[in-house]
């Protein structure tokens, strides 16, 4: 085989591979979907409703999940029919409702994240210095995907008032934590925290640049 002397650009190429992920990460978000009882749409809901004990809205539970809002309520229909969630009263906005996982909900979520799939064993074999190289990378797009508006904000560490990026000369913890005021490292860089606080965009890029240069 000859090497070509034209190929794609970099960037259709990187898209490619992750375009690969995606297959692989959906095939199995099939199976878990499949063990929790559920459809994918569904057991989507269920990780987004995972850990926000306040719940969500049904236009928050659409933007996360990229479906329109009528896709979204006819899901979440369908879990209070299997009794995985329930809705509440908005205490903010009594004229609202949030949604949130029942018992029977973080049950059938347990049994689907319970499954180990080809790409989590992937991920695991990477070497350490690779894995948390990885991390930064996606930490990275997601940002950039948030500040673009093509992806609601995220509960990452980049995004929150409480971090604190390398507010430490140790360079193995070298970020601050102010929710629990402690010290981590890179590898411990949260895409999804419970404990998120979203800082305001221009606290946002401030942090961003610090931890960019660091």
């Amino acid at each position: 085989m000859e090497t070509p002397t034209d190929p794609t650009a970099i960037e259709h190429r990187i898209l490619e591979g992750i375009a690969r992920l995606a297959t692989a990460l959906r095939a199995e978000d099939w199976e878990r979907s499949r063990a929790a009882g559920v459809n994918p749409t569904q057991y989507a809901i269920l990780q987004h409703l995972e850990g926000r004990r306040e719940g969500a809205g049904v236009k928050e539970i659409a933007a996360q999940l990229g479906v329109s809002p009528p896709t979204a309520t006819d899901s979440i229909q369908a879990l209070e029919r299997k009794a995985l969630v329930e809705k509440a009263e908005d205490q903010r906005d009594r004229r609202a409702t949030r949604v949130r996982l029942t018992t029977a909900g973080r049950t059938a979520l347990e049994t689907g994240d319970a499954l180990t799939g080809a790409l989590r064993n992937t991920t695991e074999g990477l070497p350490a210095a690779e894995k948390q190289g990885l991390l930064v990378t996606l930490v990275s797009m997601i940002r950039s995907l948030q500040e673009q508006g093509a992806i609601p904000v995220q509960r990452m560490c980049v995004s929150c008032r409480f971090f604190r990026p390398y507010a430490h000369p140790d360079a193995s913890r070298p970020h601050h934590c102010d929710f629990v005021n402690a010290a981590f490292g890179q590898s411990e860089l949260r895409i999804d925290c419970r404990d998120h606080a979203i800082a305001d965009p221009a606290s946002r890029a401030a942090t961003w640049k610090v931890f960019e240069r660091g």
